[in-house]
Formats: structure tokens, sequence, C-alpha cells
């Protein structure tokens, strides 16, 4: 992957095809290629004439690993994503995020709308406004000497995840500390860009898709069917509720 510094911090990101270009920020414990390669994300973008740009968030990835809780804040990331649309010289993209990405797109889009000609929020609902209450358990699962020590469904399901992607658990676990940066709900109504918010039907990580939708001046809600959290990322009809949005919002 390619790299540049965003506040002295390494970034790693791809360009992928050419046309109107996407953003695309992927969730807590993942990386730009498991969240959007991986699950077909990259080639169905690129196939419908857009330049998909994927990166590794900070502690992610090919990205700087970074051990200090007071680096992670979403709206800290968020500035990321914008220096890495000044590197590549954009004025302004369409962005999409998934769960923590999706927080970051919410921050970038309160604080940059000029740089964000509209927004695709997946994996995250009414929570974007509060914190949640599983982040302890989460840290505990990825401090753990083992897989053996985590009892939790949630604990293991994100050791999991973050084994399988051969994540750097020390960094995921200061990024939990501080990343679930809650959004008042007043700043949410503040985000006056076109904003698609998809949430799984079974997903009970990101709060109803509703509940966000309805405070955003512009936005619409799209429930994935029998999906949960994880396995809502990659879903057909997902895809094309994005690719109708995108297409509404050029």
């Amino acid at each position: 992957m390619a790299q540049f510094l965003s506040d002295g911090i390494s970034i790693a990101y791809d360009v992928h095809g050419e046309g109107r270009p996407i953003l695309l920020i992927h969730g807590f414990g993942s990386t730009g290629k498991v969240n959007w390669v991986d699950t077909g994300w990259v080639k169905t973008l690129t196939d419908a004439g857009y330049q998909a740009i994927t990166m590794d968030n900070r502690g992610h990835g090919d990205s700087r690993k970074l051990y200090d809780t007071k680096l992670y804040f979403a709206h800290q990331m968020a500035r990321d994503a914008l220096n890495l649309l000044d590197h590549l010289g954009l004025s302004e993209a369409a962005v999409m995020g998934y769960s923590m990405g999706a927080r970051i797109t919410a921050f970038l889009a309160l604080n940059h709308p000029d740089r964000v000609s509209c927004a695709i929020m997946g994996g995250m609902g009414g929570n974007l406004m509060s914190g949640l209450e599983d982040s302890e358990e989460i840290i505990s699962a990825l401090t753990a000497d083992s897989l053996d020590q985590v009892k939790s469904k949630i604990g293991r399901m994100f050791r999991i995840f973050a084994d399988h992607n051969g994540a750097d658990r020390a960094a995921l676990a200061a990024c939990m500390v501080t990343s679930r940066e809650p959004m008042p709900a007043e700043d949410v109504s503040r985000i006056t860009v076109p904003v698609l918010v998809a949430v799984g039907e079974e997903d009970e990580m990101a709060g109803p898709a509703d509940a966000l939708a309805d405070l955003l001046p512009n936005g619409e809600a799209f429930t994935i069917p029998r999906r949960d959290h994880m396995r809502a990322t990659g879903d057909p009809q997902f895809k094309r509720a994005a690719l109708a949005f995108l297409e509404q919002h050029k």
C-alpha cells in the first residue's frame, strides 16, 4: 500500500479504478482490504464507474500502530481521512464508512461538509449518539493472554476477528478506549450532506437506523434484511441500496 503522513502519523491507502472518487473507511479491528476488497465492495464500485479509495485507519493494517489512547478519538481519525483527500488532491468525494468507520465519516461530514458530497454510514444507527457498554469487555478480550480466557460472546467475536486479521491487539485495545466518541444529537442535526444510514435487521451493536436518519436533515434509512453487525458488511442488498443512493446524489 502507498503511505502518507497525516499529522505525523503514517497512514496506508490504496486507489482502485478511475471515475468519481469514493473514500471507504473501515470498521474497528478491520483493514481497507478486509472491509472493502474482500467483501466485494471495491469491485462493485469500480465496475459501476467509481474510483474506490481504501485506507487503513491509524492503529490498523499497514498504518502506524499507536498505544496512546488519546490518539484514537473519532474526530482525530476523521482528520486522517481529510488529510488523505488533500494528499490525493481531491476537493471533495463521496464517503462511506462501516461501524467505527461510519462514526469517523460522521465527524468528517460534520466538520468539513464542503469536502463530502454525500455519505453512507453502514453498521451505525442510534448508537452514534451514545457510548456502548461493551467497550471494557472488548478491551479485556483483546488483552487476554489467550482466547481460552475470553468467555463473553462479544469479547470472543472481536478477539477472533483481530487474530484472524493479524492485528496488533495492544493498539486495538488503546483504540477501543476512545474511538467510540459519541456525537451529540444537536451536532448530528448539523450534518447537512445527504446521508444513507444502513443497518442490519439483526444488528444489536449499531442501534436503529431510523434513530440516526431522522435526526439528519438529509438522511434516509435502509434496513439490511436478516443481517447482524458482522454479516451486513458485504451484503448484496446493501450494495444495491448504496449504488442507488450514490447515483441519486451525483
